[in-house]
Formats: structure tokens, C-alpha cells, sequence
């Protein structure tokens, strides 16, 4: 193999792929990338056994087809260092590759390429649906940050994807709050739902740069696959699905609140902010009193004090109530939302609340009990 690469659409390829490999595994070859020169250019394979991403890198001269197997994080660092290069050379001798910029060279052991496991190939032959990438990006941001990092019950450490004719509904929950984003998509009307590890979904919003590419999503049995682009920057990523039953969240969202409140997001964030700044890991809740004219939060923790913040409320249906929040839990919700107001329900002191943005996002949030 030898090619003559633009650096920094190498460089973005590259650490695109890097989100896939394994960081640690007894098999080397699942930290490592394959890089594949041919008559269509240029392309970047990863996997760590559950995962696999193969991505073409555009703006590449193939002098010679081949390929080759080297460690990824390697790989990146010493693209990354030629930063004053506009362009690189890559080339192979066995199973070593030779890095050369303006005035370097570098030498990367590889391994043999019939030792890496492959990626599996996107089945053309599938329905499936479609989506524009910006939507989907927006869907994704809207609930993978509520999916539970560590936990036992396996399920909710992914992202449900429910998908009924051409509406595609996504929904995240770690026990204490549940995120849900609606969305529509285009393609066959063959309904289907899936649970999408975290990392797969945090791989693929990298992938979706270009809001107005199409995304093409293929399901298999316990596999799934994402199509994003075409051409010589197409990028394909398929998944193993998490195993297990999603919790019925239908029944978490709350329908017999009477309280309701429409905020500034802007105003409401700061206001959140500020009270957090006198909480600590033993005093973490936020306390909301809410009036028919005014919200004041307030917040306290032994050896550093005291927070009072008043928001002004033009209008504010129910009666007077004072509930508790976890603030980082309220302002993971409205850092997401892109439009300038939002809209919270409430019930009672030890119910859940609730935040919407129109019909496309909806927030559930457990109430914390403070002293």
C-alpha cells in the first residue's frame, strides 16, 4: 500500500474511528485500525466486537492498493503531530507502516490483516428507514445523556429506538429520570424497536457533522446498522443491540399534573446554576418554592453556606408548591433543548416532574426529599 493522504481529513477520520476500538482487551487486534487503499479510495476499519465502523477518508491519492493492521491510538498521535503538513504518505512493508511527513518519518508496527475480525457488511438487501442526520443528531443528544452509566439492570444502559411507520420515537432512563425525543423518518412502514448501547449512539452523533446527509438504520435480529453519507465519506456502523426488556416508560410519564409553568430557558438554566454553587455531594438538591408570581430557589451545605435566587413568573396555573431537584439533573434536560422556552409540570412534593419542548422532547425527573 502507498497513498498520499490530506492530513486533516485523516486526522477527522481517524479520531472518529478511535471511538470504536477497544481501550484495553487481552486481543490486540481489537485496538487496532485497518486501513484499506483501493480503487475507491481510502478506508478506516474498527471494531471492538460489539461495535464496528468502517468510514472513507476523502482527498486521497492511492499510489498502490493494500492494506495494513497498526494500533490506533499510535496511529493518531503521530498524524496529529504533523500539524504544519498539509499532507501525508503512508506506506507499507510487511506488516509495518511507514508515516512520512515534510521532515519526518515515522515506522508503526502492525499486525497481520487476517487476524482482524472484520466488520459486518451493511445488508443492502434489508428495509429499513431514513432519516436526515441533523434530526437524528438532535434525537440522540435528547436522551443519551439519561442512560445509566453503571447499573445492573442492563437494559436501560442504552437508548430505545421505537419506530412505528414514519414516526421514531427515542427514550433513555437510569432509574431517576427518563428523556424522550420524537421524530419522524421516511421508508418502509415495517415497525420495530431496539435498545442501542451508549457507545454505538455516542460513536454515531460524531458521525452525523452534516445535518442535511441521509441516514439509512437496518436491523437484523440483535444487530443494527447506520449508513451515514455517500460517495467516498460514507461511513457505515453497525452494533450488537442490548439484550433485555425496556422498562414500560409509558407508565413513568406522569398525565394528572396541575400545576404548570412556562420558563425562559435562558433564565431558568442561570437561575439553576447559581443555587447549585452551594450544594455539595451531602446537600445536593435544589429547593423550588413556587407562588403565583414568583419561583425563589434556595440551596444549602454545612460549611459553606446559603443560595437564594428569585425568577419572576408572568404566569404560574395551581397552587403554591415547594419541591426538591437534583440541580445537574434539571440542567442536563435544558442544555438540550434549542428553543427559548420550556414548559414544567408539577404535581405534589414526592412526584415526578416534568419538562417539555413542543412534542418533540419530554423530561421526567424524580423530586428529591430535603431537609
Amino acid at each position: 500500500m502507498k497513498i498520499v493522504c490530506d492530513r486533516s481529513a485523516l486526522v477527522d477520520c481517524l479520531a472518529l474511528a478511535r471511538g470504536v476500538v477497544a481501550s484495553r482487551s487481552p486481543t490486540p487486534v481489537l485496538t487496532c485500525l485497518r486501513l484499506h487503499a483501493g480503487d475507491a479510495g481510502l478506508s478506516i476499519a474498527a471494531t471492538d466486537g460489539e461495535a464496528g465502523l468502517e468510514i472513507g477518508v476523502g482527498s486521497v491519492e492511492v499510489k498502490e492498493p493494500g492494506e495494513c493492521l497498526v494500533p490506533a491510538d499510535k496511529l493518531e498521535q503521530v498524524i496529529r503531530s504533523l500539524d504544519g503538513d498539509d499532507t501525508v504518505s503512508l506506506e507499507t512493508e510487511r506488516t509495518m507502516l511507514h508515516v512520512r511527513g515534510a521532515d519526518s518519518h515515522f515506522k508503526i508496527f502492525g499486525y497481520e490483516v487476517r487476524d482482524f475480525p472484520g466488520v459486518r457488511a451493511y445488508p443492502t438487501d434489508l428495509p429499513g428507514f431514513s432519516i436526515e442526520a441533523g434530526s437524528l443528531r438532535k434525537m440522540i443528544s435528547r436522551t443519551l445523556f439519561a442512560t445509566a452509566v453503571e447499573n445492573s439492570r442492563y437494559a436501560i444502559s442504552g437508548v430505545l429506538i421505537e419506530r412505528t411507520g414514519k414516526k421514531l420515537r427515542m427514550v433513555a432512563t437510569d432509574g431517576r429520570r427518563l428523556a424522550m425525543a420524537r421524530g419522524e423518518c421516511r421508508g418502509d412502514e415495517s415497525d420495530f424497536n431496539a435498545i442501542v448501547p451508549g457507545k454505538t449512539l455516542t460513536v454515531l452523533s460524531r458521525l452525523l457533522a452534516d445535518p442535511e446527509a441521509e441516514v439509512k438504520v437496518v436491523r437484523q435480529g440483535s444487530l443494527i446498522w447506520f449508513r451515514v453519507g455517500e460517495g467516498s465519506d460514507l461511513a457505515c456502523l453497525s452494533s450488537s443491540l442490548v439484550e433485555g426488556v425496556f422498562p414500560p416508560f409509558e407508565d413513568v410519564i406522569p398525565k394528572d399534573h396541575d400545576k404548570r409553568v412556562t420558563f425562559d430557558i435562558g433564565e431558568l438554566s442561570s437561575a439553576v446554576r447559581k443555587a447549585a454553587l452551594l450544594t455539595n455531594e451531602e446537600s445536593r438538591g435544589v429547593r423550588m418554592a413556587f407562588s403565583t408570581s414568583k419561583l425563589t430557589l434556595s440551596s444549602r451545605a454545612p460549611e459553606m453556606g446559603e443560595a437564594e435566587i428569585h425568577v419572576e413568573l408572568e404566569k404560574y396555573e395551581g397552587e403554591p408548591l415547594e419541591i426538591g431537584f437534583n440541580p445537574a439533573q434539571l440542567t442536563d434536560a435544558l442544555k438540550v433543548i434549542d428553543g427559548t422556552e420550556v414548559i414544567m409540570e408539577l404535581k405534589s412534593p414526592n412526584k415526578p416532574g416534568v419538562i417539555r419542548s413542543g412534542n418533540e422532547f419530554t423530561y421526567v425527573v424524580m423530586p428529591m426529599t430535603l431537609g
